[in-house]
């Protein structure tokens, strides 16, 4: 076997791991659900959540990737009692970084393309009208997104190629480094713009009237299922990253560091886009219209709107790649700790699974644009299956196997999770009670909830 590789640094770990959890949910969902829930009211009430709800799962999954030195594909077979059947969750651990990846590399290619089209000036002069055309002829061409789909594939299965260290450790620090200076770049501009101020009101002021009028139930459900999805908890994702790091450091403080950085860029997402969009009288929608709609007719009016465009989708490119190399790199390791394949080989079978396995998603969009599943395309589908199944599921297995008896147990799990300087994560009772009897509940609550508001609307 070759030798396990480890992070050079501290701050390669932090970045990588929030380049994982800071996705494209960040830019097109969390400013919209603020801006519609009361602004500083319901911001309050997402960091209430992450505390609560995102954090404590965060560092069960680093602490059983630290403490077996596994990805997923093998962490539960070290450390799981004798006799016990914790190990059969790696195939769903495995089904989930797939799936996800089966439509994420097709979004993460229009990024790219997004970003090509605006550095070529494809925007300049295109009313309203031609740029929402742009748009759907683009996800009405069959292989242009394959194109790209690949195209961002191939990128992520290259830098994930170049092995840990020299590879997706320094490539990551690169893109994320260059997304933050982007975002700070960008809100300078977006909040010097004439009536920016209606925008950031809009976006920050606290208004619990508001709230109380979309209803309060609705906003917590809201607050508590951004503060659960936007950490990509649940599916060894994370795991993978814990595995690769020394005992200096106790890991409820990294995983404090991580959050921050995620919540930090959803944050600041939005006094880019509420700003800009109530600058120019735009109603700032969600989802993917807003990014590849609304934003592209903003900077079109902007002077000098095509350096800010481009800057705009290539921050939005890195966001996608980050996530992308990320869960890449867990798939990778997990051909290796499983059947012991050398880092080329796994790259290789994995590389060919997860190209073919992407064009399901953009065949789901065109040439099979008429077969849906319960009223959702291929690529709503496999967003459902992910996030409304595979990581609720994932976080109550990580749970349970670190506060029960029955998996590696509490003694075990806060040992590993407190081993080093730093924060840790307190050893009374009402904590241990919490985390054994009340959040385990509160997560299958959230799963129970994706089914009920798909089910009633």
């Amino acid at each position: 076997m070759e030798k396990r590789e480890k992070f050079s640094s501290r701050l390669g770990f932090i970045l990588i791991s929030a380049g994982c959890a800071i996705g494209l949910g960040n830019v097109w969902r969390f400013p919209y659900i603020t801006g519609e829930y009361g602004g500083g009211a319901f911001v309050l009430m997402y960091l209430f959540f992450l505390l609560i709800l995102g954090l404590p799962i965060v560092v069960m999954e680093f602490s059983v990737g630290r403490g077996s030195q596994k990805s997923s594909a093998m962490s539960f077979n070290a450390l799981e009692p004798e006799g016990s059947k914790w190990h059969i969750f790696r195939y769903f651990s495995m089904a989930a970084n797939y799936l996800l990846m089966m439509f994420y590399t097709t979004i993460g290619g229009w990024m790219l393309a997004y970003f090509v089209k605006m550095a070529k000036g494809e925007f300049k002069g295109a009313d309203t009208k031609q740029v929402e055309n742009i748009f759907g002829r683009l996800t009405g061409d069959r292989n242009e997104m394959l194109f790209w789909m690949i195209l961002i594939s191939v990128i992520g299965l290259l830098i994930c190629s170049m092995g840990l260290q020299k590879g997706v450790e320094l490539i990551t620090k690169i893109m994320m480094s260059s997304l933050l200076v982007i975002m700070v770049v960008l809100v300078v501009r977006a909040v010097t713009l004439p009536g920016a101020m209606d925008g950031l009101k809009f976006y920050l002021l606290p208004d619990f009237g508001k709230m109380a009028e979309r209803g309060i139930k609705e906003a917590v459900f809201a607050a508590m299922g951004q503060a659960f999805f936007t950490l990509s908890v649940g599916a060894g994702s994370l795991a993978i990253f814990g595995s690769y790091i020394g005992k200096e450091r106790s890991l409820a403080g990294e995983a404090v560091s991580i959050t921050a950085l995620d919540t930090f860029v959803a944050v600041v997402a939005g006094l880019i886009i509420f700003p800009a969009c109530f600058a120019f009288g735009v109603n700032p929608g969600q989802g993917p219209g807003l990014v590849f709609v609304t934003l592209p007719n903003v900077f079109r009016e902007m002077a000098g709107g095509r350096l800010w465009g481009t800057l705009f989708f290539l921050f939005m490119t890195f966001a996608a790649l980050s996530t992308i190399i990320a869960v890449f790199q867990n798939i990778i390791q997990y051909g290796r700790d499983l059947w012991g394949w050398s880092l080329k080989k796994s790259v290789a079978i994995n590389g060919v699974l997860l190209i073919l396995l992407g064009i399901p998603c953009v065949l789901g969009m065109t040439d099979w644009a008429g077969f849906t599943i319960g009223g959702k395309n291929i690529m709503d589908m496999e967003d459902f299956l992910v996030s409304n199944n595979l990581l609720p599921l994932g976080s109550l297995v990580y749970l349970l196997f670190c506060v029960t008896r029955y998996g590696w147990g509490w003694d075990n799990f806060i040992k590993e999770a407190n081993a080093g300087k730093g924060l840790k994560v307190p050893e009374n009772r009402g904590v241990r009670f919490y985390l054994t009897f009340v959040l385990p509940v509160i997560v299958l609550f959230i799963f129970i909830q994706g089914y009920a508001s798909m089910i009633f609307g």
